[in-house]
């Protein structure tokens, strides 16, 4: 379940794709494609997913947003520990929308990307005041929240309330790049084109619609992963248009890959650090030891501050945000 960071300018971009998929026409051909994938991913799963404490019962709805908004650019591994934690201390939105935006961050610790914390803390304060401390079942009460996107509004309507909803990760675009487009890698920028083909590739019932979405993402994850996919284990490897086609190398551009070492991003995350383990605030000298090159540093600091991450204070202290 790992998907782009979402803006709020996607939440606004996410609801035509949602009515839309009640009214276009799908090619018969892709019809029938979608149907001959769909009882052998979805059997797959049955057998093979793994089990995640978002995925349980238990977890409801909450826990299924707070797993999204945390898997978003981060492998699972490193959102298990923090998200058991999360979920003791605030199993209920209500109960983090009672702390102050700042704990939320110093919980968030090293995921990385912290202003998913705020955007979770402000999700979860307008479920208390507008949802009666409910996570909304509608996907556009759920696009109305604050940091909610299309991705991320899909995934809880489908995951949480088992409704029909087509929810494309990086995962699934993969799957859907190879097993139905022939091709190696979806294109760097989620597309028009693929959100429509999600839409034509979804089953018809909402049950078999939210196995298939999650069947999509696990298969994504474990089978047919980014660099070394494993199609000897695939249970469509039959039916996979770019097995068929030989497996040919991707034409388009190179992809992306993101340096951490010696960037803002890596300056910011040793600032964070100083302050989550703070309990009083930190004066400047203390958060001049984390980082040698003095604009560097001073650039990172002040992002974060911007961001609404951490707050300033007389006499040159600082502090994780209490309002």
């Amino acid at each position: 379940m790992t998907a782009t960071t979402e803006t709020p300018q996607a939440a606004s971009a996410g609801a035509p794709h949602a009515r839309a998929a009640e009214t276009e026409a799908v090619d018969p051909a892709l019809r029938e494609t979608a149907r001959a994938l769909h009882a052998p991913v979805v059997d797959w799963f049955a057998t093979h997913a793994r089990d995640l404490p978002w995925r349980r019962p238990e977890a409801g709805a909450w826990g299924v947003m707070v797993s999204e908004f945390m898997l978003q650019q981060t492998p699972v591994n490193r959102v298990l520990p923090v998200y058991e934690e999360w979920m003791k201390r605030w199993p209920r939105p209500a109960d983090l929308a009672a702390e102050a935006p700042g704990e939320a961050v110093r919980a968030w610790g090293r995921l990385g990307y912290p202003r998913r914390a705020l955007r979770l803390h402000g999700a979860a304060k307008a479920i208390a005041e507008r949802h009666g401390g409910e996570v909304p079942v509608e996907h556009a009460q759920l696009l109305a929240l604050p940091g909610v996107g299309e991705y991320t509004a899909a995934a809880v309507v489908s995951f949480a309330y088992g409704k029909r909803h087509a929810v494309l990760d990086t995962n699934v675009r993969r799957v859907f790049a190879r097993a139905v487009s022939g091709q190696q890698y979806p294109p760097n920028a989620t597309t028009a084109a693929e959100r429509k083909l999600a839409r034509a590739l979804l089953p018809e019932d909402d049950e078999t619609a939210s196995r298939w979405a999650a069947a999509t993402m696990e298969l994504g994850a474990l089978v047919c992963t980014a660099r070394s996919p494993q199609c000897g284990r695939c249970p469509i490897t039959a039916q996979c248009a770019w097995q068929r086609a030989g497996a040919p190398e991707h034409q388009g551009p190179a992809r992306r890959t993101q340096a951490y070492a010696g960037t803002d991003r890596q300056v910011r995350g040793r600032l964070l650090a100083v302050l989550r383990a703070a309990k009083e605030p930190v004066p400047q000298s203390d958060l001049d030891r984390v980082w040698h090159e003095p604009v560097q540093r001073a650039r990172a600091l002040d992002g974060l501050v911007a961001d609404g991450l951490v707050e300033p204070l007389d006499g040159k202290r600082y502090r994780l945000p209490l309002t």
